[in-house]
């Protein structure tokens, strides 16, 4: 295959993203051609072959599944409640639901576990008995539902109705489910293979298995159209589309089928990624040693890592900035960040929006690298957001272009417009572009938090009488039918 693989060019125009759409809905039926398929089967056959036993399934050690489940709470929600329509272009005469603006409670459910993703439009949240429910976008059977059907309130997935969930990831049209076990289960778009199942079925409707037989896995990450999935060994796989190098496999899979067609060679297997680099300012590479990955976190089209040396690494889409390498060009393999490589600036966690990056540092610095508005300047290279400097920041929520922070009892966001409801601050002001409280949520104890498209959903602890005094305050949002 290598012979008809094409190097892509150095620089790429901004505008790319909207021609890949065209590309992958022409080539979406390639899951009948032999050329595509030949690319993938000695893959699969490797990973298949130094198997664990398919039904040995043996829960992780105690500690850390106790370090990774979190006490329940009350599931809140604002921003957007368009399922259907988010994020398109609207048409006239278009059923439309007015947007939620301030923090409300949903569901009598007590949660404590949530997940969406920077550029979807479905969620997961798991009960406090360890099941998982999705409500949202379906078009792509992304809610593992076994149907299309969107929902509006969360809904028990009955294919993993009898398993302990304790992670999930949404991209666009796919999610990942990780249970007590270490086992990853995928449903959803599976065009570029990025549900990891070793096909390219083109819609998988309820949760399946991903084809993968190696250590435990311990997170699980989605970006647009590509996942990303961590070992208890410390070991990072990706599967799913190749284009801007975001699977880190030092190749954006593009070769030409005839002359004017051209195809990806999609990863439908989950694949280790082995090499990690440094680079100097003359352009030398040099590879880096890793010896484990501690943490990643997934953006549209591009992914940051840390490792135990609390070094960070990122790779995939290049432009505004959003690696922090201080150039647009796409990586290919994970790059070192040099910014964090040095004596204070190690990194605690990372946390990717669309077209930009978030990093906390070891003493509590928030940092921004890309760009988080649509018009204006981009940040190259790592810069600290001084507003929040001195705050112990405990979750982070990144939507396309809204960010949305919890720290100590206090919930800070901000984002441009426009805006939908998710930065919570009301009808009366609906963006910001500094850092700004969300008064409604002022003193509340938050114990998970993630954003969506353009929608945030938190859990708020309802423990104490005090507490269960304050969430009653909050308003109910109850779905139009």
């Amino acid at each position: 295959m290598s012979t008809k693989r094409k190097r892509a060019p150095g620089k790429k125009p901004v505008n790319k993203k909207g021609k890949r759409h065209e590309d992958s809905e022409v080539d979406s039926d390639l899951s009948d051609n032999s050329d595509n398929e030949n690319t993938t089967q000695p893959d699969e056959v490797l990973i298949a072959g130094h198997g664990d036993v398919m039904d040995e399934a043996t829960p992780l050690p105690k500690e850390l599944l106790n370090s990774m489940i979190k006490p329940a709470g009350q599931l809140v929600f604002f921003g957007n409640v368009n399922w259907d329509t988010m994020g398109k272009r609207e048409v006239k005469g278009q059923k439309v639901h007015p947007n939620v603006h301030v923090p409300h409670r949903f569901t009598d459910l007590r949660i404590r576990y949530v997940a969406s993703g920077c550029v979807s439009v479905h969620n997961v949240v798991v009960n406090e008995q360890g099941q998982a429910m999705t409500f949202g976008r379906n078009t792509s059977g992304q809610l593992g539902l076994d149907n299309t059907e969107s929902k509006t309130t969360p809904t028990l997935v009955p294919a993993l109705a009898n398993m302990n969930i304790i992670g999930a990831a949404c991209g666009r049209n796919h999610t990942l489910f990780l249970t007590d076990t270490g086992t990853v289960y995928a449903c959803g778009d599976n065009r570029s293979g990025q549900c990891g199942v070793g096909n390219l079925q083109p819609q998988i409707l309820t949760p399946t298995r991903i084809n993968y037989r190696g250590p435990p896995i311990i997170k699980v990450g989605c970006g647009a159209e590509f996942s990303v999935i961590l070992d208890v060994k410390g070991g990072l796989h990706s599967f799913g589309l190749p284009e801007y190098g975001q699977l880190g496999h030092n190749t954006d899979g593009k070769y030409f089928k005839t002359s004017t067609k051209l195809c990806f060679n999609y990863q439908t297997s989950p694949k280790r990624i082995v090499l990690y680099i440094e680079k100097t300012k003359d352009g030398h590479v040099a590879p880096v040693d890793v010896q484990q990955i501690v943490d990643f976190s997934c953006g549209q089209n591009h992914t940051v890592a840390i490792d135990s040396k609390k070094r960070a690494f990122s790779w995939g889409f290049g432009g505004f900035g959003r690696l922090g390498h201080a150039e647009q060009k796409d990586e290919m393999v994970p790059r070192l960040i040099k910014y964090f490589d040095s004596q204070s600036r190690g990194v605690r966690s990372v946390h990717c929006g669309s077209t930009y990056s978030l990093a906390i540092t070891e003493h509590n610095g928030l940092f921004m690298f890309g760009q988080t508005r649509k018009t204006g300047e981009a940040n190259m290279y790592p810069k600290p957001i001084h507003d929040l400097a001195g705050w112990v920041i405990k979750y982070v929520g990144t939507a396309q272009t809204s960010i949305v922070v919890a720290a100590d009892e206090t919930v800070i966001s901000w984002g441009g417009s426009p805006c939908y409801g998710e930065l919570g601050y009301g009808e009366m002001q609906k963006s910001s572009t500094v850092p700004k409280e969300v008064t409604k949520l002022s003193g509340y104890k938050i114990l998970g938090l993630t954003m969506g498209l353009c929608f945030t959903l938190m859990i708020a602890a309802n423990d104490t009488d005090d507490q269960k005094e304050k969430v009653a305050k909050l308003p109910e949002y109850k779905p139009a039918v």
